[in-house]
């Protein structure tokens, strides 16, 4: 029977919800607006895992299998090298591939193998290619196009890759052979600070979610107190009006739930055509977790039942009125404190016991003391607002009708913002620990960007190919000057040794003086001199017996490896083995980090010291300088290398390195952030224009009287302004308390206390932009038309 009457009661006020006139039909679909961005927020969260998992799948799903060694060719096996590169900071990815013979396998995403000197591209890469702006790019990739990759050799939409044959790989330039694509490798477990790092960025991206759903269900809270009150006029008792309440808010949720499914239809349809901090996802790929989702689901028209019963508890609803319309009692404190507390404290229990080493933490431990936190925070915007408006008086007409209007319901204006505290309280403690722990996954590189920008290293047959090569990068527009140097093999002379598998081998280094001055400390230098270079306890170097065992003042050096592998090709019948004598005044000098930051040794030469002609395969090393005032610059010396040799390696320098994981998980969070502060503006530009309907008669009626309509606009943005600024306040201290507390349960230091002025600062920027939006349809609740009834 109870359950009946429930039954009864919230299907009257679905009703009334849907056929109560177009301003209850209104205030439902603003209702159904509201909550459908908060659900079309939770299904794109809960199909981040498998957005994430699909990437990865379709990554390792392209990739040749390396798995196993194939060692001879075959019908369907390959040479394959991996070569990307970057265009205008974007990554283009590309897999050259050299059949060995006529039926190789095909690659993922393409119907059929590439004819010679052909590529597969992805659709992104031939727009690009097709465009002014790729211009640079396709003289990189100068192959014909045959055909377009399909998704299975994609990880998005966007992404950039290339799949071209060529005739020139051989198997010293190729990464191996395959036979077939598709492997994967285990994945590292995530330590200790980037899990804490994730689970605090999970509860500050979704909670506002939340807050916005439990906020939009109690659109047009005034409206529906004059009508409960006309219901109880009629006979209906207490409880019954507050169950037709709840099923009001209970019609718009499920309404809600269609528009948040419409959203994310659309949104997923067309999420190929967004990226978001570089990342992008086929429609396929965009597909909620069935439990998160169906949680999600559940989740909000429960919370719009348990909600408006939860804020009817308080208000006697009586057929003359009720009491919200009369002074409200005044908002405790002590429990809002309490749940700040329990939140605190269930963290502070946590202090120093999160090491990076670590592969798990106390999950829910941090879920709950960062959820408590939060939520207090959130509670205590009410009672702030409404002891901080009481102490507002005298201004302009328009602010005194903002404070008056906030004196009044300042619950309404707390709600409003209180999605924006939570959001900027977990903005500004993910902030502090993302500089926190900044220092941990980025470290120096050890590369110098003062000394070169771009290192290339490319293969050459002979010492004059490798001269033309550099000669011609440092001729490459944009270049101001290039560190350059060839490099090869020197081995010791002689039989083998006892106990010895292979001759010592050490590297010789060709080059001007101010090049090799690059690698290490030369006390003066000139054409013709030769020196011996040591990595004195340099870490990860090789011991220095191995130079001197290969190469020492006053000894002779093989040119080419005098006891080959069985396999390498032999040497002509009767031809001598090239050797060098080094000079015996070869002074002896200690290596210095090369721009690469790496420690270099063997032996440095001028060219007039060595006859360059017979070092075996010679390699061209550049480092070069890049004009700041050319755009391109770099872009040009890449299509310079690319045309010397395909097979070259390309590289940018840099200061620091970025662990892959936590530059993952950043990406992630920086998306989730995106996608939630869109949801904080709309969310607070909805609440604004419902609160703008719901006094549109008072608005018209003010107008009549003689209100100038800029007096009216100006209050509108005091009123949008005065509880933001309290929220942020209130956010600044508690995302610092907050980080504060997140900090000392890793053990780590605040970096800068000033984390919270980008944060402000969007704040103030939202109230702007509420502002200008809400003014078209503030100026037409203004008309005198507006105090027409029916």
């Amino acid at each position: 029977m109870k359950l009946r009457t429930w039954a009864r009661d919230l299907g009257l006020g679905a009703r009334f919800a849907v056929t109560g006139g177009r301003p209850g039909l209104l205030r439902t679909l603003l209702t159904a607006t509201g909550v459908g961005f908060g659900v079309t927020l939770l299904l794109l969260a809960a199909s981040l895992p498998n957005m994430t998992f699909q990437r990865e799948v379709r990554d390792s799903a392209r990739a040749v299998d390396a798995s196993g060694q194939v060692t001879s060719p075959g019908p369907a096996t390959f040479l394959h090298l991996t070569r990307s590169t970057v265009y205008r900071d974007a990554s283009v990815s590309g897999l050259l591939l050299r059949p060995d013979g006529d039926a190789p396998t095909v690659p993922p995403g393409a119907d059929a193998f590439p004819a010679r000197g052909s590529m597969l591209v992805s659709p992104a890469l031939r727009e690009l290619l097709g465009s002014p702006e790729g211009a640079l790019l396709k003289e990189r990739l100068p192959y014909e196009i045959a055909g377009t990759l399909g998704k299975d050799g994609l990880i998005g939409p966007s992404d950039l890759r290339y799949v071209v044959h060529v005739g020139f790989l051989t198997e010293d330039d190729a990464d191996g052979r395959g036979v077939s694509y598709g492997w994967s490798v285990p994945e590292e477990p995530f330590n200790g600070f980037l899990l804490l790092l994730v689970v605090v960025a999970c509860v500050v991206l979704l909670l506002p979610v939340l807050v916005f759903i439990a906020t939009a269900v109690r659109f047009g809270g005034e409206q529906r107190d004059r009508r409960l009150a006309a219901l109880r006029l009629v006979g209906a008792d207490t409880a019954m009006t507050r169950r037709i309440a709840a099923g009001e808010s209970l019609a718009g949720a499920l309404l809600g739930l269609l528009v948040g499914a419409g959203l994310f239809a659309v949104a997923r349809r067309f999420a190929g055509a967004f990226t978001v901090w570089d990342v992008n996802a086929f429609p396929s790929d965009v597909v909620p977790m069935p439990a998160l989702a169906a949680l999600a689901l559940a989740s909000v028209p429960v919370a719009s039942v348990v909600v408006t019963l939860f804020a009817l508890r308080g208000v006697a609803i009586e057929p003359l009125g009720v009491v919200r319309t009369s002074t409200p009692r005044r908002r405790r404190l002590w429990w809002r404190l309490l749940l700040l507390a329990a939140g605190v404290a269930l963290l502070a229990r946590m202090t120093g016991r999160v090491e990076i080493t670590d592969t798990g933490i106390d999950t829910a431990g941090v879920v709950g003391g960062t959820t408590l936190a939060l939520i207090g925070l959130t509670t205590l915007l009410p009672w702030l607002v409404e002891a901080g408006v009481k102490r507002l008086h005298a201004g302009p007409v328009a602010w005194q009708l903002a404070v008056r209007r906030l004196q009044l319901s300042s619950g309404t204006a707390a709600r409003a913002v209180s999605g924006i505290v939570v959001a900027a309280t977990g903005a500004i403690a993910l902030q502090m620990l993302f500089q926190a722990m900044e220092t941990d996954f980025t470290q120096a590189s050890g590369q110098d960007t003062s000394r070169a920008q771009i290192a290339v290293t490319t293969d050459a047959r002979t010492s004059g190919e490798a001269r033309a090569a550099i000669d011609r990068i440092g001729s490459t527009g944009g270049v101001t000057g290039v560190i350059g140097v060839m490099e090869a093999h020197l081995w010791r002379s002689g039989p083998l040794r006892k106990g010895e598998e292979f001759a010592p081998i050490t590297s010789v280094r060709v080059g001007d003086c101010p090049s090799l001055r690059e690698f290490a400390k030369l006390p003066s230098c000139a054409d013709g001199d030769v020196f011996v270079l040591l990595a004195h306890g340099v870490q990860g170097a090789p011991p220095d017996s191995w130079v001197t065992r290969a190469a020492r003042p006053g000894a002779t050096v093989a040119l080419r490896d005098p006891h080959p592998h069985p396999d390498a090709p032999k040497r002509p019948a009767g031809t001598p083995l090239p050797e060098w004598r080094i000079p015996a005044d070869a002074r002896t000098v200690t290596s210095r980090p090369d721009p690469t930051g790496s420690y270099q040794y063997g032996v440095l030469a001028t060219p007039s010291a060595i006859d360059a002609t017979r070092l075996d395969e010679p390699e061209a090393l550049a480092m070069v300088r890049l004009d700041p005032a050319v755009p391109d610059a770099a872009e040009l010396v890449r299509n310079t290398a690319a045309a010397i040799d395909p097979t070259s390696w390309v590289r940018s320098l840099s200061d620091t390195e970025r662990n892959a994981q936590f530059s993952s998980v950043r990406t992630g969070i920086l998306v989730g952030s995106t996608l939630t502060m869109l949801l904080v503006a709309a969310s607070l530009l909805v609440t604004t224009l419902e609160q703008l309907r719901d006094r549109g008669r008072l608005l018209s009626s003010l107008v009549a009287f003689g209100t100038r309509r800029s007096t009216l606009s100006w209050s509108v943005l005091w009123q949008t302004a005065v509880p933001i600024v309290l929220g942020l306040l209130l956010a600044v201290a508690g995302g610092l308390g907050l980080g504060l507390v997140l900090l000392r349960m890793s053990g780590q230091r605040v970096q800068d206390w000033w984390v919270f002025l980008p944060v402000v600062g969007i704040g103030f920027g939202l109230i702007a932009a509420v502002t200008l939006l809400t003014m078209p349809a503030l100026w037409r609740l203004m008309r005198a038309d507006g105090l027409r009834t029916e």
